[in-house]
């Protein structure tokens, strides 16, 4: 008998080298989720201008020493943001708001090295099914440019204007968001054994590309609305300032600014989608209700249902109690989750449970 076959990962099944990959992209989400909610964070405490320069690779290490601090301080205060909002502060008020930024892109970069490393360990060992191999090239691609688009968005707040491009920190959370979404649809598609569903006519009813555009759109408002800090006006529900459509919602031109630059429109607006995607979401639990439907079907019904409840109720408390920050923060992380809820259930009701019985 050959050594090969007394050694105990010969015997493995071309299924189960599959699934160490699957759940090591699902770890890469959940790293990518905290670096989201880390990255609200740092930007509801206005520490996100605070590291003036962009070091990749020598930024891995804080200052050292008192010389070092108050040299980062010393460039720090030629920013916009010391000099017209922040000119009294302190060293000690500077280091509170540096090690938000320094955790945020630290984080950032761990989550580069752990997607980039174990992809190449599977891949030199075979274990990257061949239909998935560009798939999470361009995945490791797409981590790249977001790395280079949380710079380019910083960058714009350290000209003259002390807040950065509400449309760059859009394209930088869509741009995050993006590879959440294709890193757990490739793990789940390895996790889950199920195979395309042959009743078609079930699938079809299950409206995945509906649900996937409202909660995208509703979540790319949702960055304007911190970008411009709209969420600091009107915070009362569900009237604004008593008025089923406020004022001033058309007061900018041309008209198409007003989508995306002016605070009450983009507040509006987000308000509208967001509880049209919860009504939505009902209609299809509703809907679904008589469908036949196995043990994941059903319960990422529910898990999609209860989601959205829960993000409209942490969108309209941080909304009542003016934006504090761990309440703003636990709403960008349902952003995700209830991203993740549309994605696993419209996987789910497209196929058919495979498991042996």
């Amino acid at each position: 008998m050959t050594e090969s076959a007394h050694d105990p990962k010969s015997q493995r099944s071309p299924r189960e080298r599959p699934r160490a990959v699957g759940w090591w992209l699902l770890s890469c989400c959940a790293v990518l989720l905290t670096l989201v909610m880390v990255g609200g964070a740092t930007r509801l405490t206005e520490s996100g201008l605070s590291i003036v320069d962009w070091k990749p690779v020598t930024g891995v290490l804080p200052p050292m020493g008192d010389a070092a601090w108050q040299a980062e301080f010393s460039r720090y205060q030629t920013s916009p943001q010391f000099a017209k909002v922040n000119q009294d502060m302190s060293l000690g008020d500077f280091k509170v708001i540096f090690w938000f930024e320094f955790f945020h892109r630290l984080l950032a970069r761990l989550l580069g090295l752990w997607f980039a490393l174990p992809l190449l360990w599977f891949w030199l060992r075979g274990a990257i099914p061949a239909r998935l191999r560009w798939p999470l090239l361009g995945i490791l691609a797409l981590g790249a440019a977001q790395g280079y688009m949380g710079w380019y968005m910083v960058k714009s707040g350290l000209v003259d204007i002390p807040r950065v491009s509400p449309y760059r920190l859009a394209a930088h959370l869509g741009l995050a968001l993006l590879v959440y979404a294709l890193m757990l649809r490739v793990a789940i598609g390895l996790l889950l054994d199920r195979v395309p569903a042959a009743d078609s006519s079930t699938a079809q009813r299950w409206p995945r590309a509906l649900l996937l555009v409202m909660v995208a759109t509703t979540i790319g408002f949702g960055a304007f609305v911190a970008g411009l800090r709209a969420g600091h006006m009107y915070n009362t529900f569900p009237l604004m300032a008593g008025y089923w459509v406020p004022p001033g919602m058309a007061a900018m031109e041309p008209f198409w600014r007003n989508l995306f630059e002016n605070p009450v429109s983009v507040q509006f607006i987000h308000r509208i989608i967001a509880l049209s995607t919860l009504a939505v979401t009902l209609w299809v639990w509703w809907r679904m209700r008589n469908a036949a439907q196995d043990k994941a079907q059903a319960r990422s019904r529910l898990a999609l249902l209860l989601m959205a409840l829960i993000q409209v109720t942490l969108g309209i408390c941080t909304l009542l109690w003016v934006v504090p920050v761990w309440l703003g923060t636990l709403h960008q992380g349902g952003a995700v989750l209830l991203l993740s809820a549309v994605i696993v259930a419209g996987w789910c009701w497209r196929t058919r449970d495979h498991s042996p019985r």
